[in-house]
C-alpha cells in the first residue's frame, strides 16, 4: 500500500496536469484491496472503468471471470463497465476470451477500439459490457476517419484529451455507446439575456455532466448547444412571472443559483427555502463571487497559521484596457451609498459624496487606478470571520480622472433619481442635448450655452480640468443627438479588462507584519467572451453544476463565505483557466 500511496503523491507533485481530477470534490480516492472493495459495494455504481496494466503477473486476475463477476455485482441496474481491451493485432485470443466470458456474465458484451500512435501496434481497445441493452452511437465520418461519440470516449481508459476530436481508424467499425435514456433529464431555466448568460449556459451544457441536460434560456439570442432552447418573456407581465423567482422556486421545490447579493428580502425566505429542501445559492459571479472564493482562501490560511487580518481591502473593476483610452470612454455607473470600517470606525458615505473618497490605488505601473468604497462592506467582517480587522473595505476600481467626471454628472443632476416630468412615458422624445438642457436648466440646447451652465453648476480646479471634462461630455454625446450606447460600446476587435485585487494586512503570532495580495488581470477575447461575461457567467455555471451534482446541498439562502463551499468552486474555476495570482509583498 505505501507504494500505491506514493504513486498518488508523486503524480500530484510531478504530473499536476494529469492528476488534477484527484482534487475534484466529487472524487474519493480509496487505496486498498480492490476485490474486497467491490465485494463490499454491491449494486452501488452506474459505471466502473478499469484502467489496468497488461495481463501479466498479478494483473492477470483483472482479465479473469471472478473479477468480472464482482464488477457485475457492483453495478446498479442498467450499469456498465469499460476495461482495457489490449490490441487487435497482438491479443486476438485474449480478446475472444474476454468476449466469451463477459457475454456469459452481462446482458450485453461489446468491443470497441481506436488508434493511439503511442500504443504498441496502434490500436487501443476497450471491452464494454452492460447489465441492460446498449444502443449504437452516432459517428460522423469523412473518408478514412471516424469521430467517436463523447459517451464512448469517456469510457476509454486514460484516453488522451487530444483524441477526443477526430480519431483515425484502420477500417470502418460499428461502435457501441451506452444509452442514457434511463437517466432522469435535468431541466434548467436560465434567467438572463445579456452577454454574461452565454458562458454560464455553455458550462452547464458542456459534455454529459448532467444526463440529457435541457436548458431553457430566457432571451438568449445564441444557443450554445442543441440541448438549449431560447425563449422570450415579458418581465412586466405579472401572469408570466407569477411570483418572485425565489418564491416560485420554493413553491416548486426548485434550486436557485444567482449572481446577486443576498438582500434582506431574500434572507426572509431562508426558513421557507429550508422547509422546501432547496438550495438558494447567491453571490457567485465576479464581484460578488470570485472575490469571495479567494478572500476566504487566504483568510483561512492566515488563521490556520495563527495570524490575524488587521486590514482587508478588496477592489474590482470592469474597464476598457489602457490601449482604448485614446478616446474618453468611461465606465459609467449609478452611485451607491457605501459603508465600511476604517481604523476601527464605522463610516457611511452617501452616493453624491462617494467620489470624494476615491484615492489613487497602485497595482502595477501599467495602470493609473483610483479606488473607492462601494455598497455595504461592514457585514463582511462577520461573513469572512475577520472580527479582528480594523479596516474592511470592498470597492470599485476606475481609472484616474473618473471621479471628477462622475462628480460633474452629479452636479449636473444626471444621477438624480427623482422622477422627471419630461422623462415620463408619453412625454415628447428628447435628443441628448435637449435632455442635457432640461437636466441643467439651461436656456437653450446650444453647446456653448450648455457648457457655460455646466461651469456654473460644477466646480473645476482649473481651466484645463474643465476642458478635459467638457470634452468627455462632448464625446459621449451629451451635446448632440447621438445615442450614448452607440458611442460607449466596444467595436469589433476590441476587448475589455477585469481587474480584481485583494490586499490583506497580516499580523503574525510573533508580532511581525506582512502584506498579501491576490490579483486577477483578465482580458476579453474579441472572438469569444468578454472578460466580464466569462468571470461572471462561468462561476455561476460551475455553482449550478455543483448544486445539480449534490456537492452544494445545504438547504436555505446562502452565499460562498466558507471554505467548504468556496474550495470546490474555486478548484473547478482554476481548472477552467480563471484564477487569481497570490503574492507576499
Amino acid at each position: 500500500m505505501p507504494t500505491i500511496q506514493a504513486v498518488v503523491r508523486v503524480s500530484k507533485q510531478f504530473l499536476p496536469h494529469m492528476s488534477n481530477l484527484l482534487n475534484d470534490p466529487r472524487v474519493t480516492v480509496y487505496i486498498g484491496d480492490g476485490f474486497k472493495f467491490l465485494a463490499d459495494n454491491e449494486s452501488t455504481y452506474d459505471c466502473i472503468i478499469t484502467d489496468s496494466s497488461d495481463p501479466v503477473g498479478p494483473a492477470a486476475s483483472l482479465f479473469q471471470k471472478p473479477y468480472f463477476q464482482l464488477l457485475h455485482d457492483a453495478l446498479t441496474p442498467g450499469g456498465h463497465i469499460s476495461t482495457q481491451g489490449e490490441s487487435l493485432w497482438l491479443h486476438l485470443p485474449l480478446i475472444k476470451e474476454l468476449r466469451d466470458m463477459t457475454s456469459k456474465i452481462f446482458s450485453v458484451s461489446e468491443y470497441a477500439y481506436t488508434t493511439i500512435p503511442t500504443y504498441p501496434s496502434g490500436p487501443l481497445a476497450a471491452a464494454l459490457a452492460a447489465t441492460s441493452a446498449l444502443r449504437p452511437s452516432v459517428m460522423s465520418r469523412t473518408p478514412g476517419t471516424a469521430r467517436l461519440s463523447t459517451p464512448l470516449l469517456s469510457t476509454f481508459p486514460s484516453l488522451p484529451v487530444s483524441c477526443s476530436t477526430r480519431t483515425r481508424t484502420s477500417r470502418p467499425s460499428s461502435v457501441a455507446a451506452f444509452s442514457l435514456e434511463n437517466k432522469p433529464a435535468k431541466k434548467i431555466l436560465l434567467l438572463g439575456s445579456g452577454f454574461v448568460a452565454r458562458p454560464c449556459a455553455e458550462y452547464i451544457v458542456r459534455g454529459l455532466r448532467t444526463s440529457l441536460p435541457s436548458l431553457v434560456v430566457l432571451s438568449l439570442a445564441l444557443k450554445p448547444s442543441p440541448s438549449t432552447t431560447g425563449i422570450s418573456l415579458d418581465v412586466n407581465n405579472e401572469e408570466a412571472l407569477d411570483k418572485a423567482v425565489i418564491k416560485s422556486a420554493i413553491k416548486g421545490k426548485t434550486h436557485v443559483v444567482t449572481t446577486s447579493y443576498v438582500n434582506p428580502a431574500m434572507r426572509e425566505l431562508d426558513q421557507a427555502a429550508k422547509d422546501a429542501g432547496i438550495v438558494v445559492f447567491n453571490e457567485i459571479g465576479l464581484d460578488p463571487g470570485i472575490d469571495h472564493l479567494y478572500a476566504v482562501k487566504t483568510i483561512d490560511e492566515v488563521h490556520a497559521k495563527g495570524g490575524k487580518i488587521k486590514k482587508f481591502l478588496s477592489y474590482c473593476g470592469g474597464l476598457p484596457p489602457p490601449i482604448l483610452l485614446v478616446v474618453p470612454r468611461r465606465s459609467l455607473a449609478l452611485l451607491n451609498n457605501a459603508s465600511f470600517y476604517e481604523s476601527g470606525e464605522a463610516i457611511s458615505v452617501g452616493g453624491k459624496e462617494l467620489m470624494a473618497h476615491a484615492n489613487p490605488y497602485y497595482i502595477t505601473p501599467a495602470f493609473a487606478f483610483v479606488a473607492y468604497p462601494n455598497r455595504d462592506s461592514k457585514p463582511f467582517r462577520e461573513f469572512y470571520g475577520i472580527e479582528e480587522a480594523e479596516t474592511v473595505i470592498r470597492g470599485t476600481l476606475r481609472y484616474q480622472g473618473f471621479p471628477e467626471f462622475i462628480k460633474t454628472l452629479v452636479d449636473m443632476g444626471f444621477l438624480n433619481a427623482d422622477e422627471k416630468e419630461w422623462l415620463k412615458e408619453g412625454a415628447s422624445p428628447l435628443t441628448w442635448k435637449e435632455l442635457t438642457q432640461k437636466a441643467v436648466g439651461a436656456e437653450s440646447s446650444n453647446e456653448s450655452v450648455l457648457i457655460a451652465k455646466i461651469k456654473e453648476l460644477a466646480t473645476f480646479p482649473n481651466e484645463s480640468e474643465a476642458a478635459r471634462i467638457t470634452q468627455g461630455l462632448r464625446w459621449i454625446g451629451l451635446f448632440s443627438s447621438e445615442k450614448l450606447e452607440t458611442l460607449m460600446k466596444y467595436e469589433d476587435g476590441e476587448r475589455d479588462l477585469v481587474m480584481l485585487q485583494h490586499k490583506f494586512f497580516v499580523e503574525w503570532a510573533d508580532g511581525s507584519e506582512q502584506v498579501l495580495t491576490s490579483t486577477m488581470e483578465a482580458y476579453g477575447s474579441p472572438k469569444a467572451h468578454s472578460a466580464m461575461a466569462l468571470t461572471v457567467g462561468l462561476p455561476c455555471g460551475i455553482a449550478t453544476q455543483l448544486v445539480l451534482d449534490g456537492v452544494l446541498n445545504k438547504a436555505g439562502v446562502q452565499a460562498p463565505y466558507t471554505k467548504d463551499v468556496c474550495d470546490p468552486i474555486r478548484e473547478i474555476l482554476e481548472a477552467n483557466g480563471v484564477s487569481l495570482v497570490e503574492r507576499a509583498l
